[in-house]
């Protein structure tokens, strides 16, 4: 049983109360498109109480490693724990063995976590490596699923209405952030648990994690 006092602020909608978790809904939108080259990721702003907004600037996209990132939807607590652990864990990689971790085994990492103690969490670890892009899915009991893009939270059904039909393959590196700006202002037209702007980063091998400034995100917008 979950005392009451657990029902409290997310960064995607998940409540708990006394009756257990019985039903968890996972708001917020997330999002990990691979292109040639490297990866795009992104999150929105919004964090919730039940159906009152309580924060609109949330960070849920988190850099872990120069070649790895990591979205969170869940509650607060548990997501920031969560990267504090996993940016540790990769650092700790790096300098025992001389050479960065591959986003299989960050996603592996992660998943060990979550299933070794579930956390209240849905997750994505987006990445390159010598391999290309990757976007892994994680789920909080630890369940691990790649892909070429992704879109979590309850604000994915209408992101994957703009990813199906913008997608393709060897997308370059403006076309990849556009369609992720676009998924992710389509959601927060329809979704309650989403919005209040966003943060996409884009991955390479050459230039690493780089911040995708706010006037291009616009930009995109408006074309």
């Amino acid at each position: 049983m979950f005392p009451a006092f657990v029902r409290g602020l997310s960064c995607g909608g998940i409540i708990l109360d006394e009756s257990g978790p019985s039903v968890v809904k996972t708001g917020t939108s997330t999002i990990g498109i691979t292109f040639n080259g490297g990866v795009v990721v992104g999150a929105d702003h919004r964090a919730t109480m039940g159906h009152f907004v309580a924060n609109k600037s949330v960070q849920k996209l988190f850099k872990i490693g120069e070649n790895l990132a990591l979205t969170t939807a869940g509650l607060v607590g548990h997501a920031q724990s969560l990267a504090r652990t996993l940016a540790a864990e990769v650092s700790l990689f790096e300098l025992r063995r001389g050479a960065q971790m591959t986003v299989k085994g960050a996603a592996t990492l992660t998943a060990n976590i979550l299933s070794g103690k579930p956390h209240w969490v849905q997750l994505l670890i987006v990445g390159v490596d010598p391999d290309g892009g990757s976007v892994y899915s994680i789920d909080s009991a630890g369940g691990s699923i790649p892909d070429t893009y992704c879109a979590t939270g309850s604000g994915s059904p209408y992101m994957y209405g703009v990813l199906e039909d913008g997608f393709s393959e060897n997308m370059t590196r403006n076309q990849a952030v556009a369609l992720a700006a676009r998924s992710l202002s389509a959601s927060a037209q329809r979704d309650a648990a989403s919005g209040n702007g966003m943060d996409l980063a884009v991955i390479t091998l050459k230039d690493g994690y780089v911040q995708v400034d706010q006037s291009e995100i616009a930009n995109a917008l408006i074309r």
